[in-house]
């Protein structure tokens, strides 16, 4: 894959893998729920100062959750392409 892909230019593939692969689901769902929170903490900066610590360990568990997400895509283009 293309370092340069992004979830638009996989939506096919997600799509798929979302409806046969429940571990992908989770870890998909999960990365949108981490994404979700992170973008609603950065909004209000100053009340959610105190937060830093757990914004940053979200951000690293999201980081974590889209490489193997990545790696799924990879895998299974690769089986379709065999």
């Amino acid at each position: 894959m293309r370092k340069t892909d992004t979830w638009q230019d996989n939506r096919e593939i997600i799509a798929e893998l979302k409806q046969k692969d429940s571990h992908f689901a989770s870890i998909f769902d999960e990365h949108t729920k981490l994404d979700q929170q992170i973008n609603q903490l950065n909004k209000d900066a100053v009340q959610n100062a105190s937060r830093d610590d757990e914004i940053e360990q979200m951000k690293k568990r999201k980081l974590q959750l889209k490489d193997e997400i990545y790696k799924i895509i990879d895998k299974n283009k690769l089986q379709s392409h065999a």
